[in-house]
C-alpha cells in the first residue's frame, strides 16, 4: 500500500475505482485504519470503487496504522485535516466528496470549516460528538485502547504529552460535535448524509442535532446496522446522496 511523506509525517493510503473522488476517513477513535474498514457495517473501498476514486488513509497515529508523525498536542484535529488535504494534494485533487465513520464526524466538519469550498458533500456515518450522560467517553477509551501501545512504540512519548493532547481534543472542546459549534453547522451550505448511532461513543441525539441545523442536510433511516437489508438499504440513501451531489464530468 503507498506511502508518501509530508513533513515530518508519513502517510499511508489505499485507492480503488475511479471517477470523481470520494475521501474515506475510517472510524475505531484514535486507532482507526483503513483495514477496519473491512469490520464497519461496510467497506466504502467495496461498495463505491465501481463509481468513484475511493481514497483512504490511516489516522496518524493509530498503533496498527502506516501514518506516522508528531503529537500535536496543540493541533489535534487541525493536524488531522494537515495529513488528510496533504493526501488530496499529493493526489491532485481538488474537489471532493468525503465520507467517514465515528470519530470522523468531528473531523469532517472541520474540513468543512478549513475548505469548504473544496468539499462537494459529506456523509457522516455514526458521528461521534460529545454527551452529557458520558461526557469522558472518548478519554476514557483513547487512554485504554490507544495510550498504552502507542507509548511503547513511542518512547518520546509522555504520560503527559498524552493527557494534554485528549485534553486539548476532547475535554477542552466538550460540546457537540468538538471542532465546530452551532452556528457554523446552521450556516454550513454544503449538503450532508447523516447515518445516526445510538451508543454512548456516537451519540443519537448530537447526530440529530447537526441535520436539524444544518440546511442541506438529510438522514437515512435509524437504526440502520441491524441487518443485511437495513445496511443495504442505507447504502442505496447514500449512493444516491452521492449520484445527486456528484458533478458532472
Amino acid at each position: 500500500m503507498p506511502t508518501f511523506e509530508n513533513g515530518p509525517v508519513t502517510i499511508h493510503y489505499e485507492e480503488a475505482g475511479s471517477g470523481f473522488p470520494l475521501l474515506v476517513l475510517p472510524g475505531g477513535g484514535l486507532n482507526a485504519t483503513i483495514a477496519a474498514l473491512a469490520n464497519h457495517p461496510f467497506d466504502p473501498l467495496q461498495e463505491f470503487s465501481d463509481t468513484y476514486r475511493v481514497i483512504a488513509l490511516d489516522l496518524r497515529n493509530a498503533n496498527t496504522g502506516g501514518t506516522a508523525g508528531p503529537l500535536e498536542t496543540e493541533r489535534t484535529w487541525d493536524g488531522f485535516v494537515d495529513d488528510q488535504l496533504a493526501l488530496l494534494d499529493h493526489l491532485g485533487i481538488d474537489r471532493f466528496l468525503v465520507m467517514g465513520f465515528c470519530i470522523a464526524g468531528p473531523m469532517i466538519w472541520n474540513l468543512l470549516k478549513h475548505v469548504g469550498d473544496r468539499v462537494v458533500a459529506a456523509t457522516l456515518v455514526h458521528p461521534s460528538g460529545y454527551t452529557s450522560s458520558h461526557p469522558d467517553i472518548y478519554v476514557k477509551n483513547a487512554l485504554k485502547g490507544w495510550a498504552p501501545t502507542f507509548m511503547k512504540q513511542r518512547p518520546d512519548i509522555t504520560p503527559d504529552m498524552i493527557t494534554e493532547f485528549l485534553d486539548t481534543m476532547y475535554t477542552k472542546r466538550a460540546d457537540f460535535v468538538f471542532t465546530v459549534d452551532r452556528d457554523f453547522v446552521r450556516n454550513c451550505q454544503t449538503p450532508v448524509l447523516v447515518l445516526p448511532d445510538d451508543i454512548p461513543a456516537h451519540p443519537y441525539a448530537t447526530a440529530m442535532e447537526t441535520a436539524l441545523l444544518a440546511p442541506n442536510a438529510r438522514v437515512s433511516l435509524y437504526p440502520w446496522k441491524e441487518n443485511d437489508r437495513k445496511i443495504a438499504l442505507a447504502l442505496n440513501h447514500i449512493r444516491d446522496f452521492l449520484a445527486v451531489n456528484t458533478p458532472a464530468a
